[in-house]
């Protein structure tokens, strides 16, 4: 895999602060006190987990429109037509309690996992994108972990 470039590695792990916020005061009563009296109870635990996430996989589908944007024909037909898909799985799929959105929100970045890899094979995302990819995904999935399974 290439080495992922200072820039991106640095925005892409500060995207990561909610959800290892939300993470950390699953699992910390105090900070979880002290978040919801200093930020309010939206901004920590699942719910903010569960609604950044959507976020994101919404912001996703654009990254990836951007990248069908890149060729032309029937991939580029392809390409648009994947690139909808984390966002319709966003809307459709994190309604039914936290245990049940931030399951389908697992799912949902593991599915984008592999809509990333078919761009990046396609030569359409940048060399070092899966590094990237992989490793913010493992973070995401071991933190949206924590309210579905513990």
């Amino acid at each position: 895999m290439a080495r992922i470039p200072t820039a991106p590695l640095i925005l892409g792990l500060a995207g990561l602060i909610p959800f290892v916020w939300g993470a950390v005061t699953m699992l910390n009563g105090a900070l979880a006190s002290w978040g919801a009296d200093a930020l309010g109870p939206r901004f920590i635990g699942p719910y903010i987990q569960l609604f950044y996430g959507s976020v994101i996989l919404s912001f996703m589908s654009g990254v990836l429109w951007g990248f069908a944007t890149k060729t032309t024909g029937g991939r580029a037909a392809t390409g648009y037509a994947l690139s909808v898909i984390p966002a319709l799985w966003a809307f459709f799929m994190t309604g039914g309690g936290p245990t049940t959105a931030g399951l389908n929100l697992i799912f949902g970045f593991l599915g984008l996992l592999m809509l990333d890899f078919a761009f990046w094979q396609w030569g359409l995302a940048p060399r070092w994108w899966m590094s990237l990819r992989l490793l913010l995904t493992a973070i995401v999935v071991l933190c949206l972990s924590v309210g579905v399974f513990l």
